[in-house]
């Protein structure tokens, strides 16, 4: 566990022995795999299945529903341990960290029934449609349109850089349904697909420079048909609405991987500066290998101070929006930061991917793009000023 992190207030007893309980799955049954997961570019389904037979998979939905009736920290914590392992080919941030709330928040009973129990048992692996390759963070931009058809909504259009797009069996889409309206005419349809479902198409697994193991892919539609009962909310045109409420978790599992990740470099960075001998001597005993560390580890705990304050917020139901895109944009930022200035002292040695400070440099490049760009975020603190 990286030395740079803190006793955190919303951690306790209980949280900690769940944390044992995730630690132990990622570092001796996910992380040893990681090489096969990059190599085919998703990792297995299997994984989630375990994760499901473990109480790891749905912990933050209600039992009613098959999960474990835990909070937002119990996510939080799932993520932390995900990246301190050096795990990151499972998607578990977008398919409960995100789809499923969105089905717990506006599904009907009916919907919440169907869907939730797969995903907490690992059976169901979800995805969110929002990107297309024309509209980027401008969710209002979005083409893809769901034209009413009977009792079915025939959709049409593509979407990329979407998460667990590979194995993912439910994908909730962000649609038009009424073109002529804006924001008012999207809508949030749940599709329920497999690789033979008519209409639907899975595009190639996009070819990242980090997160080589997460399945990343396009996803296209062509006249694809999803029941008229999927739709979210009970109501067309309530979509762009409900994206916004959400976003605000999302952002701050960002966040959480970002933070995650700053820490992990440091301590990482600390330990093999202990170790490394440079002119008769170990590397940490140099004046500047001490204070870019001590400055990267400052760095690392006032983020975590501020990461600790949001999700506990979070947990209570006070988190804003312009909070969130904080947290966002500015622990990613320093991420990036901190991650270069240790690959830097890991020498030649940090430019070679068998040294975890490597995976670490491009893994973590695209936190300030996901989720809503950085300078995306800037906007929207700047309108609540």
């Amino acid at each position: 566990m990286p030395t740079t992190k803190v006793q955190s207030a919303w951690i306790d007893d209980d949280l900690r022995e769940v944390a044992e309980l995730m630690r132990n799955y990622f570092e001796k049954e996910v992380a040893p795999l990681e090489a096969k997961f990059h190599e085919q570019g998703r990792p297995d389904r299997e994984m989630y299945l375990r994760a499901g037979e473990l109480g790891l998979s749905g912990m933050t939905l209600p039992e009613e529903y098959g999960g474990g009736g835990g909070t937002f920290a119990h996510m939080a914590m799932l993520l932390m341990e995900q990246t301190y392992a050096g795990a990151s080919s499972m998607g578990f941030a977008v398919s409960e960290g995100i789809v499923a709330h969105y089905i717990l928040n506006y599904g009907s009973e009916e919907q919440k029934q169907r869907w939730l129990p797969g995903i907490a048992s690992g059976e169901l692996i979800g995805s969110i449609g929002m990107t297309e390759p024309g509209s980027g963070s401008d969710l209002q931009a979005i083409s893809t349109r769901a034209r009413r058809d009977g009792d079915d909504y025939v959709v049409s259009g593509s979407k990329i850089f979407i998460s667990n797009g590979q194995l993912c069996d439910v994908i909730i889409l962000a649609v038009k349904t009424d073109p002529t309206q804006g924001a008012k005419g999207i809508s949030l349809l749940v599709a329920e697909v497999n690789d033979d479902t008519p209409g639907f198409k899975r595009g190639r697994n996009l070819d990242k420079i980090g997160l080589k193991g997460q399945d990343t892919s396009e996803l296209f539609f062509d006249e694809m048909r999803v029941p008229l009962a999927n739709l979210l909310g009970g109501q067309e045109g309530r979509g762009f609405y409900q994206l916004m409420e959400q976003l605000p978790q999302e952002r701050l599992i960002t966040a959480v991987l970002g933070q995650a990740t700053t820490e992990s470099a440091v301590d990482m960075t600390v330990a093999y500066t202990k170790e490394r001998q440079a002119f008769g001597k170990p590397l940490f005993e140099l004046q500047n290998t001490r204070f870019e560390l001590a400055e990267c580890a400052t760095i690392a705990r006032v983020n975590r101070v501020f990461i600790d304050d949001c999700i506990t917020q979070h947990v209570n139901g006070t988190l804003d929006a312009a909070t969130a895109s904080m947290a966002k944009y500015w622990v990613t930022d320093k991420t990036g930061q901190v991650v270069d200035r240790c690959l830097q002292l890991f020498g030649g040695y940090g430019y070679c991917m068998e040294y975890p400070i490597a995976g670490l440099y491009v893994d973590n490049r695209v936190f300030r793009i996901f989720a809503g760009a950085n300078e995306v975020m800037k906007e929207l603190i700047a309108r609540s000023l």
